[in-house]
This record gives C-alpha cells, sequence and structure tokens, in this order.
C-alpha cells in the first residue's frame, strides 16, 4: 500500500493523488482513471468548475469492481466553486456533487477559492460567503456525506480568519507548491495547526516552455540519479510529507508520478531544490482577495 497521511479528521488520505483539472470526455477520462488504477493510484482530486465530476464517478463505478475495489478503498476530493459560496448556494453544490459522481460520500470537500464569483476582490463580502460556505459545510460533515473538511488557495489571514471560527478545523490546504513557489508562511501556520498541505502544480504548467520541470538544477539532478524531473520535483515535496496530485492522461507519466516512494533525494539536493523559490505563481494568485 502506499504511503498516506493521516488527518485531522481522522482518515488516512493517500499522498499522491490523481489531478484531473481539464481532463474531460468520458472515454478521456475512461482511459486516464483506468491507467491511474492499474498504476495504484487510490485518490481522485475534482472540483465542480472541472466539469468531468459526471465522468469520472461513471468510470469509478465501472472500473472499480474491475480491480476489484469498493467505494471505501478510493478518496475522492471535489471542491466548491466560487460561484456556489454562501448560505443554501453551498450545501447545494454539494449536494450536486454528490449527484454528479454517484459516490455516496466525498472523502474531502474543499472550498476552492477564497473569493465569490463576480465580485471585486476588495469586497468585503468574500470574507462573508466564505464563513457561511463553511458552516454549510460542517453540516454536511456532521450528516456523514462529508468525511474531511478543507480548503484550496488559503492565504495565511484567510486561514487564520477560518481557524478563529470555525467549529470543525481544516484538515487539509491544497495550495500551488513548488520548488519556484516555497511557501513558507503557509507551511508554518499549517504545521503548526496540523493541517495537511498538499500542493497542485508540482511541476508547473503543461505549457511547453514550462520553465520549472526544465529548470538546470532539476535537470542536473535527475540525471544524477537517474530519475525523470517530474519525479524529482514530486520527490521534493512528499519528502516533506507535502501531498502532491500530478495531472496527466499519458500512461507512462501516471505510472512515472505515482513511482515517487522507491528512492529518496539526500539532504544536497534536497537543499538545492530549496533554493530555487523565485515566488512565481505559475496558477493562481488569491493574495489579492480580502
Amino acid at each position: 500500500m502506499l504511503p498516506s497521511t493521516k488527518l485531522l479528521s481522522g482518515h488516512q488520505m493517500p499522498l499522491v493523488g490523481l489531478g484531473t483539472f481539464k481532463i474531460t470526455g468520458y472515454e478521456n477520462v475512461f482511459k486516464t482513471i483506468e491507467a491511474a488504477l492499474v498504476a495504484g493510484y487510490r485518490s481522485f482530486d475534482t472540483a465542480s468548475v472541472y466539469r468531468n465530476e459526471i465522468d469520472i464517478g461513471r468510470a469509478l463505478k465501472e472500473l472499480l469492481p474491475k480491480f476489484h475495489l469498493q467505494r471505501q478503498d478510493i478518496f475522492i476530493t471535489s471542491k466548491l466553486g466560487p460561484a456556489e459560496q454562501g448560505k443554501s448556494k453551498a450545501s447545494k453544490a454539494l449536494q450536486a456533487s454528490l449527484q454528479r459522481l454517484d459516490c455516496g460520500y466525498l472523502d474531502l470537500y474543499l472550498i476552492h477559492w477564497p473569493g465569490a464569483h463576480k465580485l471585486k476582490l476588495d469586497d468585503r463580502m468574500h470574507k462573508k460567503l466564505r464563513a457561511e460556505s463553511w458552516a454549510e459545510m460542517e453540516n454536511a460533515f456532521r450528516q456523514g456525506e462529508v468525511k474531511t473538511l478543507g480548503v484550496s488557495n488559503y492565504i495565511p489571514s484567510h486561514l487564520e480568519e477560518l481557524l478563529s471560527t470555525c467549529s470543525v478545523k481544516p484538515s487539509v490546504l491544497q495550495v500551488e507548491y513548488h520548488p519556484h513557489l516555497i511557501q513558507t508562511d503557509i507551511k508554518s501556520i499549517c504545521d503548526s495547526h496540523h493541517i495537511h498541505l498538499q500542493a497542485y502544480s508540482s511541476l508547473g504548467t503543461s505549457n511547453p516552455d514550462n520553465v520549472l520541470i526544465k529548470d538546470p538544477k532539476v535537470m542536473e539532478i535527475s540525471q544524477l540519479i537517474h530519475k525523470s524531473p517530474a519525479q524529482v520535483l514530486l520527490r521534493w515535496a512528499v519528502q516533506q510529507n507535502i501531498g502532491v496530485l500530478p495531472k496527466s492522461t499519458n500512461p507512462e507519466h501516471i505510472a512515472e508520478n505515482i513511482d515517487v516512494f522507491s528512492f529518496s533525494l539526500s539532504e544536497e539536493h534536497m537543499a538545492i531544490l530549496s533554493q530555487l523559490d523565485h515566488k512565481k505563481h505559475y496558477c493562481w494568485d488569491p493574495a489579492q482577495v480580502r
């Protein structure tokens, strides 16, 4: 069994999960999830805004029996979208995700973004809507519809605000985190509150000019230890107990991305990678959301 981490909620979450952003169309989703299950993935990350929940749910229903797996053998994450924030809207959005995934319950449900759709970044309503969303998520948690609650793209001020008012503490914070964006303030607050830090975009971007995976230091370490640059970047995270969600539709890459527990990086190589911080967001920067 692949390494996992025990969350504040008491549940175990695999350290490596499959990211599914931009993976759409049933045939494509089915082939990707099948390749992931073959490779050993048991955690799948989606969101309402990805518009692939129906296809993921259907694929898992068909594939789990083939692999002699049951619902409780896999970990499913989904997220509340920016347009779904607020009282009554959040609970309806969760029910819609559950219906689309047809999975009975969610292992993890996250607020996807600290801001609400169509509001200016400095609008005071963001704070109110975040609080209302979390209250409805807590109700779903108490009813067993969600096993674990968390947030995504929160900066320390958003997280401290939540921790000061919540009844159920977040177990997971999912943010962009890699050697070019080492958010030490976020990791520090997560560590102090025993919140699991889960990284997205661990490999940079899918653009051909991806400068992270082509970073000369990453390439150099890759060649020295005979592992791919992707494996080097993913290992750097999981060696710090940071979860990762690599995305690929290529079966070879899918298998390669989960093969990060058969080797370790030396202290020297970890230090080299940890000195590459450019404070560079390759995705979204939530710092301006009030």
